[in-house]
């Protein structure tokens, strides 16, 4: 019996050992999912913060609703502040994507012109944090 537990204990321990290997290889990819723009400032600082934590993780935010607000020409935030500054800052870091939904544009008439360079415009917001989720793998989060 004590030898079945330790070879149960050592298939265990190996096995355990090569998830925490294969974990720590795996890319990490996060899709931020903004449905109102009153958190944008959260989120941008949230993105930041988990950057500093994780250099290499692969961000995309994706806004859809009264979450595109803030990737508009001429957005601040409540202190005044430009969003398009910050929103510049983490795309120029290579590993940061801003998606902006082109059914909320269409819906509320909003021309895609008004929409700021660093956000590419998607067709639809919901699908595309589907999309990403099961088909990239990505983790979610919603700040």
């Amino acid at each position: 019996m004590k030898l079945i537990r330790t070879t149960f204990l050592l298939l265990f321990c190996a096995t355990l050992g090569m998830t925490v290997a294969y974990a720590a290889d795996r890319e990490e990819k996060v899709v931020y999912h903004i449905t109102d723009s009153t958190v944008a400032t959260q989120a941008l600082n949230n993105i930041r913060n988990h950057l500093n934590a994780s250099p290499k993780a692969k961000i995309v935010v994706v806004a859809h609703g009264a979450g595109i607000d803030f990737l508009l020409e001429g957005a601040k935030n409540k202190n005044g502040n430009p969003y398009d500054i910050a929103v510049q800052e983490l795309t120029d870091r290579d590993h940061v994507e801003f998606r902006i939904c082109n059914n909320t544009l269409e819906t509320r008439k909003i021309d895609k012109k008004q929409v700021i360079p660093e956000a590419k415009i998607v067709p639809s917001g919901v699908a595309e944090v589907a999309r990403l989720q099961i088909q990239e793998g990505y983790a979610y989060i919603k700040p």
